[in-house]
């Protein structure tokens, strides 16, 4: 009597088990699609795909000699900006001076102080415009933007970029440390469980531990059923690819 009531507590048991099994599939964490904005000639390409990148990486150039000469034209009217700018201020000092002593007359004051004011402006211009082409510049250079696998590549050294309303894509980035395991609960279900949580993930026979990042708020329809989307986040020891079928245990 207790051998059978221990198989059956036993049977119970593996039944709980099973029914919190959860059949997932596998996502990228954060999915992100690169461009440039600016327009241009692709020079070199520095990245492939599943090549695993570090933030701030250099996946791609493209021929900067039109940007960098804008950038040094900028830097030259400031230089000239900045000398006349100088005269000028030194030019109000001195009839500054002649006007405190009665010597010249309050048009010539007011005439050097438009002066300064303008030639102060036109500086601040020279300045404005040479930030601008610094930044036109450094987008010619595209860079990771953080830590990460590359997923797609469609770029090649020599293809023209045109920038625009829609920017070309040119790669894709997936952060390469954590993925994501989504999959679908009913309405029954989903309020069993919490932001947060701890759960497992099993991928490939490999147990993961996650928890449990979004619980989605409105329904959606799968195989003719109505659930909703939950997403738990983990990290991955290796490199994952998306759409992997794994199981998620719930407690």
């Amino acid at each position: 009597m207790k051998k059978w009531i221990f198989f059956t507590i036993m049977a119970f048991s593996a039944q709980r088990v099973l029914a919190a099994d959860v059949q997932a599939v596998l996502q990228w964490s954060h999915r992100v699609e690169l461009s440039v904005p600016v327009s241009g000639v692709v020079q070199a390409v520095n990245a492939d795909v599943g090549d695993q990148v570090k933030k701030g990486r250099v996946l791609l150039n493209l021929d900067g000699a039109l940007y960098q000469a804008r950038v040094a034209e900028s830097q030259a009217s400031i230089t000239r900006l900045s000398a006349e700018a100088a005269d000028a201020k030194r030019d109000l000092d001195r009839v500054q001076e002649l006007y405190a002593r009665t010597v010249v007359a309050t048009v010539d004051l007011d005439k050097a102080k438009l002066r300064m004011t303008r030639d102060a402006a036109m500086l601040a211009e020279a300045r404005a415009a040479r930030r601008q082409n610094q930044k036109l510049l450094d987008d010619t250079v595209l860079r990771a933007p953080f830590d990460a696998v590359v997923v797609i590549r469609q770029v090649e050294p020599g293809m023209s970029v045109a920038a625009g309303l829609q920017p070309q894509i040119l790669m894709v980035l997936a952060k390469s440390s954590e993925m994501l395991a989504r999959f679908h609960l009913p309405a029954t279900k989903i309020n069993t469980l919490k932001d947060g949580q701890a759960v497992s993930v099993e991928v490939e026979g490999k147990n993961y531990p996650g928890k449990v990042k979004a619980l989605g708020l409105e329904p959606v329809k799968l195989d003719g059923e109505t659930g909703y989307v939950v997403d738990v986040l983990f990290p991955a020891r290796e490199q994952l690819r998306a759409g992997l079928p794994a199981v998620v245990k719930l407690p």
